[in-house]
């Protein structure tokens, strides 16, 4: 039985002037972290595009949003720099926890990339860091590389409908994502070759946003494994 997939506008923009989208931030399927300095219309344009709630944030100060947090239906993961102020408007608006990452590698957005069937997580993150993850987003959580990536988060973007990687990544890789995330995965780039699709890729399972320097094809690509191709 072939997919019911959903149409999607391409939305190709630049955050305060960066394509680098993924940086500034991270949806779930209902909701979208972004940093707050971008203006209000784009806010709901991107919400409008990824049918989420919008929250205009920061995290732990830092306007690097998508890199520093990241989550699923269940809850959210974000850096330990996370402040009391930012976490109650982020809980108000989802109705959801916040959990903090403990440990020294604690980007969160960087070094997780999951969806609501798994985690895949930096080699390196600590013990008790597998477990906040594992516990805050109720998925089972794998640790490894993405094409020799550690940041993984940066190197892939996880939806409900697929997975984009790295251009570099193995089919071993690819299959074990499959495995544990439970949807296809492929490879791709974004702006115009960029390998690290995650800086550069805000999406769910209803759009995208994209930064404004990806090319035709590789929005075909993009589409094509996150499920916004028509048969």
């Amino acid at each position: 039985m072939s997919r019911q997939k959903p149409q999607s506008n391409v939305f190709r923009t630049a955050f305060s002037g960066s394509p680098y989208v993924g940086v500034f931030a991270r949806a779930t399927e209902d909701c979208l972290l972004v940093r707050p300095d971008i203006g209000e219309d784009l806010q709901a344009a991107c919400g409008d595009e990824l049918d989420a709630t919008v929250v205009a944030t920061t995290i732990g100060g830092s306007s690097t949003v998508g890199a520093l947090a990241t989550g699923n239906e269940n809850g959210l993961v974000a850096t330990s720099q996370l402040t009391d102020r930012e976490r109650e408007r982020i809980e108000a608006a989802r109705d959801r926890p916040v959990v903090e990452l403990p440990g020294r590698i604690n980007a969160a957005g960087n070094v997780v990339v999951a969806n609501d069937t798994g985690a895949y997580v930096h080699p390196d993150l600590e013990r008790e860091a597998v477990t906040a993850v594992e516990d805050a987003l109720e998925v089972p959580v794998e640790r490894g590389a993405i094409a020799g990536v550690h940041t993984v988060g940066t190197a892939a973007v996880a939806t409900n409908r697929g997975v984009l990687c790295h251009p570099k990544t193995t089919d071993e890789t690819l299959d074990r994502l499959e495995d544990l995330l439970g949807v296809p995965a492929d490879i791709g780039t974004i702006n115009y070759g960029g390998p690290l699709v995650g800086s550069g890729l805000v999406a769910n399972g209803s759009g995208y946003v994209i930064g404004e320097r990806t090319t035709g094809p590789e929005l075909g690509r993009i589409e094509s494994t996150l499920g916004f191709v028509t048969d």
